[in-house]
């Protein structure tokens, strides 16, 4: 029984550093371990070099039905899907299997990740109480997070029919201003507002013909 006891232990210690590194909360940790918290704030703390951040977890599902985590949120819970229905392995695991799929898939289309492990985690505890519901875009057919019990007849999802203010946040503005600079090959740094005016006589906004030359 020792023994057994022994091997357990690890199997929790190893699940936690897996959890820590990918950005869990204490809160999540205390639910799917059976480590005390005085171990888990030690581990956190050997891990990250900080102590874990205090707080409530996020615990309002409107956060999931808004716009660009509306489709992350989607993403993941289909990769969930299908890891919890073939995997062959607990919730947890699967939450993570399933998170690291959806990390790969944001860094192979060069795309920030826009979901937490603790928001998934958190996402798939709201589906288990029945606080939300998959729903079906008759556009695309693809399958996207929403309120359960909202109308799935005519349902379209955020892609097919992307609000008027998709897209045009400032970091998505600064990211492709960023990217545009990369591309004509002038120095990364972004000036300052009150610096705009001298910047931009001395590094005048690029052209096709200077992207062009860049690339040739």
């Amino acid at each position: 029984m020792a023994s057994k006891s022994v091997v357990l232990e690890v199997r929790e210690i190893t699940l936690a550093i897996e959890l820590i590194e990918l950005g869990a909360r204490l809160q999540l940790l205390e639910a799917e371990t059976s480590l005390s918290r005085d171990r888990l704030v030690k581990l956190y703390k050997e891990l990250k070099r900080v102590s874990p951040p205090k707080g409530m977890l996020p615990f309002s599902t409107d956060w999931f039905m808004t716009w660009q985590p509306n489709f992350h949120s989607s993403l993941f819970y289909n990769i969930y899907r299908f890891m919890a229905g073939h995997g062959g392995c607990r919730a947890i695991e699967s939450i993570v299997k399933s998170y690291r799929l959806y990390l790969e898939h944001m860094q192979l289309h060069d795309d920030e990740p826009v979901l937490s492990l603790t928001r998934a985690w958190t996402l798939v505890r709201f589906f288990d109480s029945g606080m939300l519901q998959m729903s079906t875009c008759r556009r695309c057919g693809g399958h996207f997070v929403a309120h359960a019990h909202d109308p799935q007849h005519g349902f379209v999802c955020g892609l097919c029919q992307p609000p008027s203010r998709a897209g045009k946040t400032k970091k998505a503005a600064q990211t492709r201003a960023e990217r545009q600079i990369a591309v004509a090959g002038v120095p990364a740094e972004v000036p300052q507002v009150s610096d705009a005016r001298a910047h931009e006589a001395r590094c005048p906004a690029p052209t096709l013909d200077t992207v062009v030359t860049a690339e040739v």
